[in-house]
């Protein structure tokens, strides 16, 4: 595989943002070595379900107005790969949770919700692959894509509006940030570094996407 700038870039970001965060960044005084998935996770969340889906929500819009298939490519693209980052997302969740809460999972309702949300993008993904007609399969995918990230408002919120175990937003909040300095470094550090990954996987993943339907029309 061929890396480009943007790639290169990505890669040196994120191992240097997570060299920072492992040997650098000081334990939580109260939830130690554990804190640290704090760095992959938020990102990832951050990435997977605001970046990610709220791109899909907006391309997904665009298509039905203008019935552009590069707006298609753009939003499958961003669904895959932010599919990718939420699923990192409920990974390091409960690997998270188990040393802090006692337990893996609680159905929390952020954590039942981001869960459902991946089951609608799972949904959206097999339903590309099941349709060969192109408008349809661009259609039904935009009107999935579109439904499920209205759901991600009502995740951010959740922590609001239900008792919950899951700790409030750090930094996505209208107040100031709230951690040490030190770690808030390393956290936008994170942030930045991901934002940048998922730039490079989504260029990539669109090249690829657009290779596809090339040779597609090629074999019709």
């Amino acid at each position: 595989m061929k890396f480009s700038k943007l790639g290169i870039i990505a890669i040196l970001a994120v191992v240097g943002t997570y060299v920072r965060a492992i040997f650098f960044t000081p334990f939580d005084a109260l939830q130690g070595p554990a804190q640290k998935i704090l760095y992959v996770h938020a990102p990832s969340a951050w990435v997977g379900l605001y970046l990610a889906f709220g791109l899909v929500f907006i391309t997904s819009i665009l298509y039905l107005w203008l019935k552009d298939p590069k707006l298609d490519r753009v939003a499958s693209s961003s669904a895959e790969v932010g599919f990718v980052f939420t699923s990192v997302v409920l990974v390091t969740g409960p690997l998270w949770a188990k040393p802090v809460w006692g337990a893996y999972w609680t159905w929390d309702a952020r954590l039942t919700l981001t869960l459902f949300l991946w089951f609608i993008y799972a949904g959206y993904l097999i339903l590309r692959g099941a349709i060969d007609d192109f408008e349809m399969r661009a259609r039904f995918s935009a009107v999935i894509g579109i439904l499920g990230a209205l759901l991600v408002p009502f995740i951010h919120l959740s922590v609001y509006f239900f008792r919950t175990m899951h700790p409030m937003p750090v930094l996505l909040k209208p107040s100031a940030p709230s951690m040490p300095r030190e770690m808030l470094i390393t956290l936008v550090s994170s942030f930045l570094a991901l934002t940048l990954l998922f730039a490079w996987l989504l260029r990539e993943r669109y090249l690829l996407a657009v290779d596809r339907d090339a040779a597609t029309e090629a074999g019709s």
